[in-house]
């Protein structure tokens, strides 16, 4: 679409995205532009650009009768995020008023370069760019644009949802009003009219959005369980797929906008879980308007340099984006020994009031004292003991030692997590009695919260799998797993003495940063074997073998024997060889990305188990 003696744009787009929901910039629908400086001339960063692109999409809106764009500039390590609000039935039309407006204000486009561009069809490369100056023209193209797309029948749907307090989901193709057992569901093209919508039959059901760096989805699956203990059918989604009343109906990573839809469009449901994941909040905005409960399990140093986040600030913003979908009834629950992610709440800019319930290690956290003075809900760590807070009302819900997720103690991780679904199911009307008879009963299977933490001992050697993706998810494992040696007795401590081997890799889309401190953790426990793995359908942009030569070279950095590092060309590959190096009283410790690894690898070792298979023998041949 170039020619020669044409000079090149100096700011190219990454990304134009439509903001289908609550989101980083807003409570509303919007656009987001991306933009990537490079090298030569003109700057993404400049700010007198950003303020006309800020009048110019003030003008074109309101021009178009547009309330409140709210255009909001980010500016990041490698560009500037550019966004602004508008009607959820034009969204198309707004990413390209977006365009517009940043090449208007950069001057990135001239009249006479854009006439100079074609297409294969002899035409401008971009119709907007013709207009140039002509702002009348250029009102009356996006006018006529708006127009084609708007839909006044949803417009008058949603409308009238809203003034009877329901809420709405709406996708490309459907749009459902209401959530779980009192939601029905109608396609675009095939909208009813208001009066024969059977309103009577239309509620909401009770919603808490999960997020956060480590933990969400042993946190989703805890208050599901919670939930359905209550005796209500719940629904989760996670990244681990779409469960409703116990029965998977969708595998994969469900922890976008797609699986949460999935759920509460679920007629069956009568409480829903959902996890929120940084991908999509940042892609599309949150999947639902509003929740009665939203959990921040905490934020660590992972995804750096995607889509605006350049440190825990941002990642904590990003996160705390679950806020925006609460009412002045419910509840954000909050790490509190996580001083980013309890800094950056106490800035939370909203429309609407919540409140807020906290969680620490220790009961005696500070932030937890001062807290429940002023009639605050928390949950913390009392001499062993789980204390939840709640206005005059305080209560045990039992030993920490006796609770299954937390290895008799040693996954002190999992406190937390056992602290905020505790947090969250009583923010949801759930009484203490059933909140604590779920604790300590699940977990006690491994089939409970698979991929987190489970546990084989065959023969006196222990296995540990768990998803640990970055280097605090690994900490906590490593320590988890260690700790959970000590605890053993004295006997069991002689017979289970041994080495420690650790499968190690990451996908391609972490920072070179990223991937060498997930090394430098790794070093730092000084295992007598490391397996790097290669995930060749995570590569994402990188070749073949680079992830692991980074891991290589950074274990090197640490001093770290490179005698003692093997490559594997595939995941479970890796697996495997930890295990055919194994010997009695070892501990190999597994963080698996794949979900079907992670099953195959599950079913070897249920195997290996139920044979009483010697660690230090030849690994059988296993049925897959």
């Amino acid at each position: 679409m170039s020619d020669s003696n044409t000079p090149e744009p100096n700011t190219c787009f990454v990304d134009s995205r439509r903001l289908t929901g609550p989101n980083r910039y807003f409570a509303t629908t919007g656009a987001v532009l991306a933009l990537e400086t490079t090298a030569l001339g003109f700057s993404a960063t400049d700010a007198n650009a950003h303020e006309r692109w800020r009048m110019a999409v003030i003008s074109i809106c309101a021009a178009l009768g547009w309330d409140a764009p709210q255009p909001a500039v980010q500016r990041h390590a490698s560009g500037t995020l550019l966004a602004f609000a508008a009607p959820f039935d034009q969204l198309f039309t707004a990413t390209e008023i977006n365009e517009w407006a940043w090449e208007q204000a950069s001057g990135i486009f001239s009249p006479d370069i854009a006439a100079s561009r074609n297409d294969g069809d002899g035409k401008p490369f971009d119709q907007l760019h013709i207009f140039g100056g002509d702002f009348a023209g250029t009102v009356a193209e996006f006018k006529a644009r708006a127009a084609a797309e708007m839909k006044p029948a949803l417009a008058a749907l949603h409308a009238a949802a809203s003034e009877r307090d329901l809420p709405v989901m709406i996708d490309d193709d459907h749009v459902s009003i209401g959530a779980g057992t009192g939601s029905q569901t109608w396609s675009l093209v095939q909208l009813p009219s208001i009066d024969s919508i059977p309103w009577q039959t239309l509620h909401s059901i009770p919603v808490a959005l999960v997020t956060g760096s480590n933990g969400k989805t042993t946190v989703v699956r805890l208050l599901a369980a919670i939930l359905k203990t209550s005796g209500k059918c719940t629904g989760y989604s996670s990244t681990e797929g779409v469960m409703i009343d116990g029965r998977e109906i969708g595998g994969g990573d469900f922890s976008g906008p797609a699986g949460a839809r999935l759920v509460l469009r679920d007629l069956s449901v009568e409480a829903a879980v959902l996890e929120t994941a940084r991908g999509g909040i940042l892609r599309r905005g949150l999947a639902t308007e509003r929740a009665d409960v939203a959990v921040v399990t905490n934020v660590s140093a992972d995804h750096f340099g995607e889509y605006g986040i350049d440190n825990l600030n941002d990642l904590a913003d990003v996160k705390l984006t679950v806020a925006r979908a609460l009412g002045a009834s419910g509840t954000l629950v909050l790490n509190a020994d996580d001083p980013v992610l309890l800094s950056r709440a106490g800035q939370i800019k909203t429309t609407k009031e919540f409140k807020v319930a906290l969680f620490a290690s220790d009961d005696a956290h500070p932030s937890l004292v001062t807290h429940r003075k002023s009639g605050g809900m928390t949950c913390g760590v009392d001499r062993s003991e789980l204390m939840l807070s709640h206005g005059h009302e305080r209560v045990s819900l039992g030993t920490i030692a006796e609770m299954p997720l937390t290895m008799n103690g040693a996954a002190v991780y999992n406190v937390a997590n056992i602290a905020a679904a505790a947090l969250a199911a009583t923010a949801l009307g759930i009484a203490p009695k059933i909140i604590s008879a779920a604790l300590l009963r699940f977990g006690r299977l491994r089939t409970d919260n698979p991929g987190r933490l489970e546990r084989w001992d065959i023969s006196g050697m222990t296995v540990v799998i768990d998803y640990a993706h970055n280097p605090s998810g690994l900490s906590l494992l490593m320590d988890a797993s260690l700790n959970a040696r000590l605890k053993l007795t004295e006997h069991e401590r002689r017979v289970e003495k041994g080495r420690l081997g650790l499968l190690l890799g990451q996908a391609g889309n972490r920072g070179d940063e990223a991937i060498q401190q997930l090394a430098g953790t790794a070093a730092g426990y000084q295992p007598d074997l490391i397996i790097i793995k290669e995930l060749p359908s995570m590569l994402r942009g990188r070749a073949m073998g680079e992830v692991p030569a980074l891991l290589r070279a950074a274990l090197a950095a640490k001093q770290f024997p490179l005698e003692h590092v093997i490559t594997a060309t595939a995941e479970i590959e890796g697996a495997r060889r930890l295990l055919e190096w194994a010997r009695p009283g070892d501990l190999l410790v597994m963080p698996i990305h794949q979900q079907s690894v992670r099953e195959e690898l599950v079913s070897m070792l249920n195997q290996l188990q139920a044979m009483k298979w010697q660690a230090g023998s030849p690994l059988p041949n296993l049925e897959p």
